[in-house]
């Protein structure tokens, strides 16, 4: 799967800033020191935090409409400018820090950026509208096994997980799949189908996975008036028949994203033990071993891996958000 490059050759509209740009959008850290005026504003030093690195310009029809993840000039801190996480220190607005609760840990902390791109992915869906939900995802890749992961805690009766890779489907049954469908030795559709009794087919499905035949495999093994939720970012266009959905009468959702109480939804379901993501964590870092242990082993070893975990302390001091007004 392919997509956008959010990190900006050319100044960017919103930071002014272009490559080459600090990366990391998906951290945690501890508060260090508060900028003037948020002394009410609920942050305090030495508080644990996951940053939301949304950036957008609150001023196009998207960010009018109350939908700044779509903003069209829109970007991510340590994608497109504005500092990341793989710094000692970083400063970001205040409206992007969401405090921790005290039993969530930063190893976790900073799981909730992909766990929010789920979250927002399944609150777009009509799950809260079916009684006893069933539903398919389609990748065991890190934002489909967020989707499973989300879908448990929002109360889905069934969970089909459709994945090639063989350590990925034992992933998905760790995270909560109920079935786990490898597309390479099974008919989705029929198989799909079999599991939900033979009658209904699943009522939501999720394409996390990003290529022509889950696209097309999702829009035919929905159940009539069933939706398809893309939560995939595509790299180029890819043949679609609006067929596939007009003789089930069924919807087609788009998602990007995440918002900030997709961000507050997570960090309450993590608080609560609804998610428990600890094994998303395949491997722990040190800032001197990032290409090697880091970058490398996701290019070779991509299926092994969900996240793998860059500790930027390397034995300094803790990581730590500068929160400005």
């Amino acid at each position: 799967m392919g997509g956008p490059n959010f990190s900006p050759v050319t100044p960017h509209p919103v930071t002014k800033e272009k490559i080459p740009i600090t990366i990391g959008h998906e951290f945690s850290g501890t508060i260090k020191e508060l900028g003037g005026g948020l002394e009410k504003s609920g942050l305090k030093v030495g508080q644990k935090l996951a940053v939301q690195p949304t950036i957008y310009c609150g001023q196009c029809g998207a960010c009018s409409s109350h939908a700044e993840n779509a903003c069209l000039n829109g970007g991510f801190i340590g994608l497109s400018g504005g500092g990341g996480g793989i710094s000692e220190e970083v400063v970001v607005p205040a409206e992007a820090c969401l405090p921790l609760p005290d039993n969530v840990d930063l190893d976790i902390g900073a799981l909730v950026e992909p766990l929010a791109v789920a979250w927002h992915a399944v609150d777009a869906s009509p799950i809260a509208d079916i009684k006893e939900p069933k539903c398919i995802v389609f990748g065991g890749g890190p934002i489909g096994l967020s989707v499973v992961q989300c879908l448990r805690a929002r109360g889905a009766k069934m969970i089909i997980c459709v994945e090639v890779a063989k350590r990925r489907q034992e992933f998905a049954k760790d995270f909560g799949a109920d079935h786990v469908i490898d597309p390479t030795k099974h008919d989705v559709v029929s198989t799909a189908l079999e599991l939900r009794g033979g009658h209904i087919p699943p009522d939501i499905a999720f394409d996390c996975a990003g290529v022509p035949q889950s696209l097309e495999t999702a829009c035919k093994v929905v159940r009539s008036r069933g939706t398809v939720v893309n939560v995939a970012i595509w790299e180029k266009e890819v043949p679609f028949n609006p067929n596939w959905l007009v003789f089930r009468e069924a919807n087609y959702k788009a998602v990007l994203g995440y918002q900030r109480k997709d961000f507050q939804g997570v960090i309450d379901a993590l608080g609560s033990g609804k998610i428990k993501p600890a094994q998303m964590i395949t491997s722990r870092i040190q800032m001197d071993r990032l290409v090697k242990d880091g970058y490398w082993a996701l290019i070779k070893e991509k299926d092994k891996h969900v996240k793998i975990l860059v500790d930027v302390r390397a034995g300094v001091s803790d990581p730590s958000c500068i929160v400005k007004s």
